[in-house]
């Protein structure tokens, strides 16, 4: 059974960090390239960042570009990404996802299979 799960979120101050982990079961993560997403309340789902499954390389959106990295660990099946100088517009729930690869379109959600229940990370003061 495929299964995704992410963990790591929280309550954070403004110029915080958290990083958060999706774990893979039941299949290679290193088969898929993985894809980051958040919604928050009222709001359309959005790509946050990609990550490929052979080379590595990386998107990232330009609302978290210079303060968020993702990174994964094969040996592990698991992706993280790391979320520095986190703000309000930050808070959301996080999912992970995973797709064939890091298309140039990456943030459609239309291109990924499977995904995790989410994380809820809550940047506030």
């Amino acid at each position: 059974q495929v299964q995704l799960v992410e963990s790591g979120g929280g309550l954070v101050q403004p110029g915080g960090s958290l990083r958060l982990s999706c774990v893979g079961s039941g299949f290679p993560l290193d088969y898929y390239a993985i894809g980051w997403f958040r919604q928050a309340p009222g709001k359309e789902r959005e790509g946050v960042s990609c990550i490929s499954s052979s080379d590595g390389f990386t998107y990232y959106a330009d609302s978290v570009k210079g303060r968020f990295t993702i990174s994964r660990d094969n040996a592990k099946n698991t992706v993280y990404l790391q979320m520095n100088r986190l703000n309000a517009d930050d808070t959301a729930l996080y999912y992970c996802a995973t797709a064939p690869l890091c298309l140039t379109t990456w943030g459609d959600t239309g291109q990924y299979d499977y995904w995790g229940q989410g994380t809820q990370v809550t940047v506030s003061s």
